[in-house]
């Protein structure tokens, strides 16, 4: 296994009325986050927050290209980004303990925190379709060319890890300093994976190794 100190690229917000972040999304262009009662979409270039939807926004948040997914409590939304409507609702695997989600592969993949464990879903039903163990607590889940990663959060600690999508087994692993506990993740596609905070406002960008 890879492990190293996970490399902060640079650090955005704090955010106005956001006490911390509960899942991260990007659309291709900007980096969505949830924050209790709103979706909020800012430019990683800039730093700028752009517009925001109001919907229960309690954990992880995806995208498939042309909606959003979104925990609130024990249900996932799907949202329209233009409007804002909830246009279906499916059972969270983990009836409210969910955490990350992510979009991979035509599902979704979810976070079940205390479980330690991340369950692919069937979009349309909720029907879990394969589960992987972790040995801590997870929280954001993002796919990026072909590799899983998940963040953990324990005590004062938090770790960003590369883990096979078959057996769970842990690949690699980046240290956040401490103090730095991570909530949602979602990576650019490219190098920049993005964290957000579980104490503040803030999100982080960590470089992803190649």
């Amino acid at each position: 296994m890879k492990h190293s100190a996970a490399e902060i690229l640079r650090e955005y917000g704090p955010f106005p009325d956001v006490e911390r972040v509960h899942g991260v999304s990007f659309d291709g262009n900007n980096v969505w986050f949830a924050s209790g009662e709103k979706l909020t979409a800012f430019d990683p270039e800039s730093g700028q927050a752009l517009r925001a939807i109001d919907v229960a926004a309690h954990a992880g948040t995806a995208y498939d290209g042309r909606h959003f997914f979104q925990l609130a409590n024990d249900r996932i939304q799907k949202i329209d980004p233009d409007t804002g409507a909830v246009l279906a609702t499916i059972p969270a695997p983990g009836g409210g303990g969910d955490s990350g989600l992510t979009w991979a592969e035509g599902t979704l993949w979810v976070g079940q925190y205390r479980e330690r464990k991340i369950h692919q879903v069937d979009p349309e039903t909720g029907a879990i379709l394969r589960t992987i163990e972790s040995n801590r607590f997870v929280t954001g889940v993002t796919w990026v060319d072909g590799e899983l990663w998940h963040a953990t959060w324990e005590g004062d600690q938090s770790d960003l890890r590369r883990v096979d999508a078959q057996t769970g087994k842990v690949l690699e692993k980046l240290d956040m300093p401490p103090g730095m506990g991570v909530s949602g993740l979602e990576s650019d596609g490219g190098d920049r994976l993005f964290c957000g905070s579980v104490s503040a406002g803030v999100l982080r960008a960590v470089r992803r190794p190649r």
